[in-house]
């Protein structure tokens, strides 16, 4: 899967999970300070983001943005196979 792939069904979710509109959600974008994500938000979009990319994330203290989590994605993606 490309990082393109993954960013947007990264954005998808977020989209969902945060009823945003998608030109809101950038690679660029800050989970906490620009949607507001609390703990208990990344967790909830942590454990959607390994269910539907089949995935184990490592402790999650290092995303802070949507590159950071599309990074992290690929990464895993890349050492599965």
């Amino acid at each position: 899967m490309t990082n393109d792939e993954i960013f947007n069904k990264v954005k998808d979710i977020l989209v969902d999970q945060f009823d945003l509109e998608d030109d809101e959600v950038k690679l660029s974008t800050n989970l906490s300070d620009d949607i507001d994500a609390d703990s208990l938000d990344l967790f909830e979009v942590l454990n959607r983001v390994e269910d539907d990319f089949d995935i184990q994330l490592a402790v999650a203290e290092d995303i802070a943005t949507v590159q950071d989590l599309v990074d992290k994605i690929a990464e895993q993606e890349k050492a599965a196979k």
